[in-house]
């Protein structure tokens, strides 16, 4: 409910903290893994004793005598709560102004944003916590009333190369991309086990921050490292200069190493014999957040030409990959009407720019540096809330919707088996202190915060089964359809999974 939800975001700001769980043991028998150094780069942090189970002080406060007088400690108290209720009315605030948006009365939506500009401005900060949050949602809502408005906020620089900084800039934030491409790597290597020539088709290279740890677990596989080749999307010159610096890593590595560059105008614009899949090939898909960008409203469709994620599976599935690694965000921003999509983006971005917040102070930083990944979440937040038809591309889904889309164009799920789930369970540990824990669905993995899933990322497959294979399919797709719940299939009335 909306109450609900008002609620859960008025805690943005208090430092709740979730109890973290105790570690799980290694897998027994668990196959190839990838080096977690090889993600963890400066992130990694030692959890100390003291903060290993991540104790919320309010579970003993009351055994433990007071530290500050009686009236100090009211005050605190009394301070805390109003500024609780400052944020719950501003939330209350900003959802009239996307109501009357929606209900085209321009003209009271301007009064609603005039009034939370001013609480921003004298009632709450706008560096932390819910301030945070509705400063980005304000300035979204801004520019969809007053799209040449010179105090919108959203003047950032749309360049491609200003576009890679910022994803860079959001990678280093946090373990969000980190798990996106350490659990994928992990199915890669595990369908390639045993096969002498491998092809990864990544359908958005960007800077190749992926393929480094894949590489390194491939040189060190027992019998020798495969024929590795890697097909990129991506727009010159960038994509070029990402294969030059991946090939001379896979020659230190003596990983035998070729790659290649597709154009990234659209993707379903992409046919199969563009990517020159050779016979004997062990082919891996790789998606991370990108198919979200192929959905378009069943309702604005004009013709009975397929849609752009029906063209772009259906050629997917016709190579035939051994793998399909399909990362995307775990929310639901892709529904016609504009409060719907506020409320629903409001939850989510909420819980990334808190867990971000964390992050920050966890390394030591100061509460809101990290301007780049800011930049990066505010980007999908304005595209979200301002924009609507083709222009709007942040159209992120969950995964019953995909799961039951990717059912229908006659991909069969894959089950993350336990060697990914522990290496990515010991990934989220080195962050458990801000509380990241990884949480597994029907063989599906997320990266949560707390207990709200973020990212998550699902395994499929298109090649061609036996009768043995067909059987155990059915009962991993029956097992995922149980965890996904049948109140999520009753949702989806437009996809019909099968």
């Amino acid at each position: 409910t909306q109450l609900a939800r008002e609620e859960h975001m008025g805690h943005f700001s208090f430092g709740w903290q979730g109890k973290e769980p105790a570690p799980a043991a290694s897998p027994s028998g668990a196959g190839a893994t990838l080096p977690l150094q090889s993600v963890q780069g400066t992130a990694a942090a030692t959890v100390g004793a003291d903060t290993a189970y991540c104790l919320d002080p309010a579970m003993y406060a009351p055994a433990v005598p007071p530290t500050v007088p009686p009236p100090v400690a009211e005050a605190a108290a009394r301070r805390r709560q109003e500024a609780e209720n400052i944020a719950l009315y501003l939330i209350h605030i900003l959802r009239k102004c996307a109501e009357t948006i929606e209900a085209g009365d321009y003209a009271a939506a301007a009064g609603k944003l005039a009034e939370a500009r001013t609480m921003l401005a004298t009632s709450i900060s706008t560096t932390t916590g819910i301030g945070r949050v509705a400063s980005h949602f304000t300035a979204a809502l801004a520019q969809r009333i007053f799209p040449a408005s010179p105090h919108s906020s959203f003047a950032l620089d749309a360049s491609p190369e200003r576009a890679r900084e910022l994803y860079r800039q959001f990678y280093d934030a946090g373990p969000y991309l980190k798990f996106a491409h350490f659990t994928a790597n992990q199915a890669i290597l595990e369908a390639f086990e045993g096969c002498d020539r491998v092809h990864v088709v990544d359908l958005a290279i960007k800077q190749g921050m992926q393929w480094p740890a894949l590489i390194q677990a491939l040189s060190i596989r027992p019998g020798g490292p495969p024929s590795v080749r890697i097909t990129g999307v991506g727009s010159a010159p960038a994509a070029d200069e990402v294969g030059l610096r991946l090939a001379e890593f896979a020659r230190a590595m003596n990983v035998p190493f070729s790659f290649q560059r597709v154009t990234d105008d659209s993707l379903d614009q992409l046919q199969p014999w563009m990517f020159q899949v050779l016979p004997g090939e062990a082919v891996a898909v790789n998606s991370i957040c990108q198919l979200h960008r192929l959905l378009v409203n069943p309702d604005a469709a004009s013709t009975s030409l397929p849609t752009p994620i029906d063209v772009v599976l259906g050629w997917i599935a016709s190579m035939q990959p051994r793998v399909f690694t399909v990362v995307e965000q775990e929310a639901d921003h892709n529904k016609p009407g504009l409060v719907t999509r506020f409320d629903n983006a409001m939850f989510y971005y909420g819980s990334v720019l808190d867990s971000m917040e964390a992050m920050s102070v966890s390394r030591g930083g100061a509460i809101g540096n990290g301007a780049g990944a800011d930049a990066y979440v505010q980007r999908e937040i304005f595209n979200i809330v301002c924009y609507e038809g083709s222009a709007r591309t942040e159209r992120h889904e969950p995964l019953a919707y995909w799961c039951a889309r990717l059912w229908r164009t006659g991909f069969t799920h894959v089950p993350l088996g336990p060697s990914a789930a522990y290496q990515a369970a010991k990934l989220a540990r080195v962050f458990s202190c801000t509380g990241f824990r990884v949480q597994e669905i029907g063989g599906c993995l997320s990266l949560a915060w707390h207990e709200h899933p973020l990212f998550t990322v699902s395994v499929w497959s298109a090649m061609p089964a036996d009768g043995a294979d067909t059987a155990k399919e059915h009962d991993d797709n029956h097992k995922l359809k149980m965890s996904i719940g049948e109140s999520s299939d009753s949702h989806l009335p437009d996809i019909g999974a099968q």
